[in-house]
């Protein structure tokens, strides 16, 4: 693991992967080396018009890379629906659950969740919902979700998943991060007690140079703030490139365990994928478990085959 890099992804040739949030930043690059290696890549994006220009940037970058465009608002369940009936493939090797917001000022999705929690997670749990049974049964299938290391700043609150009581932005974002890991470790338990085959796991980009840091400032009108997150990219973050790693190693790497969480190896913030610390709570089946019931109840999406 240490001194990965995308040259060490494995062929991808015949495998079929989707890839939410892929027209900019780390989902743009995890797209895009995928393809590299073979894989036909469908990217789930929210924007048509900013899809078909990474679309067509992505051809240009690798002439004969096999990608399609597809609509998808996480932010919609209707969409989320609709994304995944119409998806043209009975099989599919790879779910990368890449897209999300962070630190926005207090909105609602279309269905009425609080933005972060909505989209960062409860997306992402209707979405790998939906496309599961195309992923079971297929040899070397995985499910990724993109967390960060700022899950640390707080526990989810089961009695108030959506911040109706008080909304703090950097605190919701911490929440919808913790969800993910508690989603990526409750799908893995269940998985794994059903001998499915697909492994789950996650990962984060430490301190990556892309527009998630600039787009809560740009939302609430504070020149200054986006101003100081531009700098703070600048100067201190790494690559979109190099942020991606983590991801692209939990999606293709041979040694990828259930549950594990991969992060860049120089103090979670730069550097190659290695093992990342996670807060305990991440871990707690109990909390796991009424994450996952919540999320059922909130987003209509049941997992049937799963249930335990």
């Amino acid at each position: 693991m240490p001194g990965w890099n995308a040259q060490h992804i494995p062929d991808q040739s015949g495998r079929v992967a989707v890839v939410t949030g892929a027209n900019s930043g780390l989902g743009y690059v995890t797209a895009r080396e995928l393809t590299r290696k073979g894989a036909r890549v469908v990217l789930a994006c929210r924007s048509e018009v900013r899809g078909a220009a990474a679309e067509a940037r992505m051809v240009s970058e690798v002439p004969d890379a096999q990608v399609e465009l597809r609509r998808l608002d996480l932010g919609d369940l209707g969409s989320v629906r609709e994304f995944a009936a119409s998806l043209p493939y009975d099989r599919l090797d790879l779910l990368v659950n890449n897209a999300g917001v962070m630190a926005l000022p207090y909105g609602t999705t279309a269905d009425g969740f609080e933005t972060q929690f909505g989209v960062n997670h409860l997306g992402h749990f209707a979405l790998t919902g939906l496309l599961l049974p195309a992923l079971l049964g297929v040899p070397g299938a995985r499910v990724v979700t993109v967390s960060s290391p700022l899950h640390a700043m707080s526990n989810i609150d089961i009695d108030d998943l959506n911040s109706e009581r008080r909304y703090r932005r950097w605190i919701a974002y911490g929440r919808s991060k913790t969800a993910n890991l508690l989603f990526t470790h409750e799908l893995a338990r269940r998985l794994e007690g059903q001998g499915a085959g697909v492994v789950v796991a996650a990962a984060h980009p430490g301190y990556a140079d892309t527009n998630l840091q600039t787009a809560g400032p740009r939302m609430a009108g504070s020149r200054a703030s986006e101003w100081f997150a531009r700098l703070g990219n600048r100067v201190f973050a790494q690559s979109a490139e190099a942020g991606a790693l983590p991801t692209l190693y939990a999606a293709t790497a041979p040694d990828v365990r259930p549950d594990s969480f991969t992060g860049p190896s120089i103090a979670g913030w730069r550097g190659s994928p290695v093992p990342s610390r996670r807060a305990p709570w991440t871990r707690n089946d109990r909390a796991g478990e009424l994450l996952w019931e919540a999320s059922e109840r909130l987003t209509g999406v049941v997992y049937d085959d799963l249930k335990v």
